[in-house]
């Protein structure tokens, strides 16, 4: 019963990740981000929330689960 996978995920349900899904879901992270930052800035008339958005993007795209690949 105290095996090393004890969390219910076995070691065959791990989907690897390809450079190229990483890089798109980035990608759409970043663009996420600025569509906000552009939304926020615009409504408040303060710039600054721009690079705020688009780190806010970059970070959802880095933690956000990819699509599994076909």
């Amino acid at each position: 019963m105290s095996d090393k996978n004890s969390r219910g995920k076995r070691p065959e349900d791990k989907q690897e990740v390809t450079p190229a899904a990483r890089r798109k879901q980035i990608i759409v992270g970043l663009v996420m981000g600025l569509i906000v930052g552009v939304v926020i800035s615009y409504f408040t008339t303060f710039w600054y929330w721009l690079p705020a958005g688009l780190a806010f993007g970059l970070a959802v795209g880095a933690i956000m689960k990819p699509p599994p690949s076909q």
